[in-house]
């Protein structure tokens, strides 16, 4: 998964303009991976992470999406 795949999920998750949104893992570090992702979306103003949540098998993040021009 890349960024831009994962604002995609973001999106397709919100309503309105709150997202929550469950993204499956497989190791360890998809987890830190999607933890970085969504801090550099977070700094580039598309997003406003709300709560990151590290489940065993998932990850867990809600918050707001900010409406950008891209």
């Amino acid at each position: 998964m890349d960024k831009i795949s994962l604002f995609k999920n973001m999106q397709n998750a919100s309503g309105g303009n709150f997202f929550s949104v469950e993204i499956p893992k497989s190791t360890l570090e998809d987890g830190s991976k999607i933890k970085a992702m969504a801090k550099e979306l977070e700094s580039e103003g598309k997003i406003k992470l709300r709560e990151y949540i590290e489940k065993e098998d998932s990850v867990y993040l809600h918050g707001i999406m900010k409406y950008a021009s891209d």
